[in-house]
């Protein structure tokens, strides 16, 4: 049984007729953009069903490198990146106002908004784009039915849940959220520039925090279109009184905790609103339905500061889109024995356990103030110190070992 046959055209979203697709994808953030368009370019008939014609600005994730760029280029989606984020190659590393190496690769700033209008930008037909509610989801192990605000009616043989964490249409199909640690971190942005209008000496910063009892990461500084965004990662109570003071005062509050920053920014002023977010770590129980499937946070959440989230959201678009729902399609039914084959994908386990990995590696790194921790973060930086110092007097000499590694 192939697809050929229900590729017959835009999806018509008028009248209360069924709209009928082949894969049914609810959540049009980054997550469901880009599986839409992945699917849709290959042929698959696509309804993407979110209330917003327009994603609103959120801040999400803002800044994409490394191997997180080699599975855009995969999917396709480089070179339209290109045309909405800003490029950069060179991030000074600092800690107590010392540099402690230079990261050298490329790297892109953006708006999440505009990310996501990137994604959808590349839906082959704009009609595939439902703005509606679903309010309900039946499944089966043949053909799904997504029940909208308006009245309307989409059938679907798969369905995929790409709601982030919004949880309440799993919980009516008896899908549970687990948290695995509540309030796991914090996180805000807001885009700074100097007074003086000039522009920064560095092309992008990280400054790491410098004493554990601050619970700070690092505060990452990259451009965007808009000016020099920074995003400051915290593991800290959200309650605690200096949240208030980092959106009442950012400037001062941030350089009284990261005093080392002052001869790097010199004068500047916070143009923007600042905006704040806090993390659960959290993971689905339940999930292995009938004609549904679930990626990105709406499966599994991760924390900021570790940096996985895209990667760890990228693997599932690109194994559940070219591996297995092409070849769901072309045989009946749609039952768990299918579904959990996206599951036990190697790949998607292995990105999903080192996104947990690594939040738990970033908080220890942080904030734990044991003799144990206290050792293991001096080695950290001092590693990277020494391993810069080395390539200064031999450039080239660590790219060369690491290439030598991944060989």
């Amino acid at each position: 049984m192939t697809t050929d046959r229900t590729v017959t055209g835009p999806i018509d979203g008028g009248g209360t007729a069924p709209i009928v697709s082949d894969i049914a994808i609810v959540g049009g953030g980054l997550a469901g953009s880009l599986a839409a368009a992945v699917l849709a370019r290959a042929g698959h008939r696509v309804a993407l069903v979110d209330k917003r014609a327009v994603y609103p600005d959120e801040f999400r994730v803002e800044k994409i490198g490394g191997h997180q760029l080699q599975l855009l280029r995969k999917l396709g989606f480089l070179s339209a990146l290109d045309g909405v984020a800003c490029r950069y190659q060179r991030v000074l590393n600092i800690r107590e106002g010392k540099v402690v190496d230079v990261s050298v690769g490329q790297a892109y700033g953006f708006p999440y908004a505009d990310l996501v209008a990137m994604a959808r930008s590349q839906i082959p037909d704009p009609s595939n784009l439902i703005v509606d509610e679903v309010t309900a989801i039946s499944s089966s192990d043949d053909v799904q039915h997504l029940e909208l605000a308006s009245g309307r009616c989409v059938t679907a043989r798969l369905v995929v849940l790409a709601t982030g964490m919004a949880a309440v249409l799993g919980h009516k199909l008896g899908i549970r959220r687990r948290v695995l640690a509540e309030r796991h971190s914090v996180s805000f942005g807001f885009t700074i520039a100097r007074k003086d209008g000039r522009p920064f000496d560095f092309e992008a910063l990280t400054c790491y925090g410098e004493r554990t009892a601050d619970g700070i990461d690092y505060l990452s500084l990259f451009p965007v279109r808009a000016g020099m965004r920074a995003n400051l990662f915290m593991f800290r109570d959200p309650t605690d009184p200096i949240m208030r003071e980092l959106r009442r005062e950012p400037e001062a509050t941030v350089l009284r905790l990261l005093p080392g920053l002052q001869s790097y920014l010199g004068d500047f002023r916070v143009t923007d609103r600042v905006q704040n977010w806090v993390m659960d770590l959290t993971v689905v129980e339940g999930h292995l339905q009938p004609g549904v499937v679930l990626i990105g946070d709406a499966f599994q959440t991760n924390c900021p500061a570790a940096g996985t989230g895209v990667a760890r959201l990228l693997v599932d678009v690109d194994r559940l889109c070219t591996e297995y729902v092409p070849r769901w399609l072309m045989t009946a039914g749609m039952g768990r024995e299918k579904i959990s084959q996206f599951y036990s994908d190697r790949d998607k386990i292995a990105a999903d356990q080192q996104s947990l990995k690594m939040a738990r590696f970033r908080q220890a790194l942080t904030s734990r103030n044991d003799i144990g921790w206290d050792v293991r973060r001096r080695l950290h930086f001092l590693r990277r110190s020494l391993a810069h110092r080395v390539d200064q007097m031999n450039p080239g000499w660590l790219e060369r070992v690491r290439g030598a590694l991944r060989a």
